[in-house]
């Protein structure tokens, strides 16, 4: 299996399918998942001709299971660690949830020439913890109970999660798919117990708003109405403010891993921006 060995020695998994030739989009995933989660989009656009390139953060999926660095900064570095081994030029970062802050960090720090786009899919930036700052954010109460469910039964917990908020399938009517659910499950308890619990910090306290800021490239924010874990109001219309080259699209009604549930709505979207066409229904 392909890896990346960072500066400090840590092994980062990543997938590489398609032309070396073609233009690069780099999917970042979300807590607690792996690479794995992407198949759907990579499939999508390998398909179309272009080169798909997933990693699993450190201490997630098949990457080394570190006892540190489970934080923004290093995230950010070892994506720049896996652009500079494959020598990524033009790449559309694709992040969802916590990859979305991941690639917002990383982004807004990127080599000049090494990123063409950048896409948050229901995304935790601009801040998702409340605080005088952020009056609408969520109360540290709402995290510190996540670290609590996942102490006293993490397994239990990566089942809870994908079988209500995270899809929707709590939601009256909700076409339930049991194969998310297990895959969910499955891809969370291949990663490590530390980097998981460490990351709840990492994805709900670090505030993006400079990030965002920087980042001159086009961008852009999709986001379901509905979802559950990263709230819409708080989330991608306060990060589209800040972005210079901004584009936004609310999905109304859709979860939070509405990539899984309704790829079919958002893969063409994302493939429209991706080739510089105009995205139905964003402003």
């Amino acid at each position: 299996m392909p890896y990346v060995t960072t500066q400090d020695g840590t092994e980062i998994f990543y997938k590489d399918w398609g032309p070396k030739s073609a233009q690069p989009i780099v999917f970042h995933h979300g807590w607690p998942l792996s690479a794995d989660d992407w198949d759907s989009q990579m499939l999508f656009f390998l398909h179309r001709g272009y080169r798909v390139i997933a990693h699993d953060r450190r201490g997630h999926g098949r990457s080394s299971q570190t006892s540190s660095g489970h934080e923004m900064d290093t995230y950010a570095a070892d994506v720049a660690a896996l652009a500079d081994a494959l020598d990524l030029k033009n790449a559309v970062h694709i992040g969802h949830s916590t990859g979305g802050g991941e690639v917002a960090h990383y982004v807004a720090r990127a080599r000049p020439g090494r990123v063409a786009k950048a896409v948050l899919v229901g995304a935790v930036p601009p801040i998702m913890v409340k605080s005088e700052k952020n009056p609408g954010g969520l109360p540290i109460d709402v995290f510190n109970g996540l670290r609590a469910a996942f102490l006293v039964d993490r397994a239990q917990f990566f089942i809870d999660l994908p079988t209500g908020p995270f899809y929707g399938f709590n939601r009256p009517g909700a076409k339930v798919s049991q194969g998310l659910i297990n895959n969910w499950w499955r891809q969370g308890m291949m990663g490590a117990a530390n980097a998981h619990y460490d990351c709840i910090k990492a994805f709900s306290e670090t505030d993006f708003t400079e990030d965002l800021k920087k980042i001159e490239v086009p961008t852009f924010v999709a986001h379901g109405t509905d979802d559950q874990i990263v709230p819409y109001d708080d989330s991608a219309p306060l990060s589209r403010k800040l972005l210079k080259n901004g584009v936004l699209k609310a999905y109304p009604g859709l979860p939070h891993g509405l990539l899984a549930t309704h790829a079919d709505v958002i893969n063409p979207d994302l493939l429209a921006f991706v080739e510089g066409k105009k995205i139905e229904g964003a402003d």
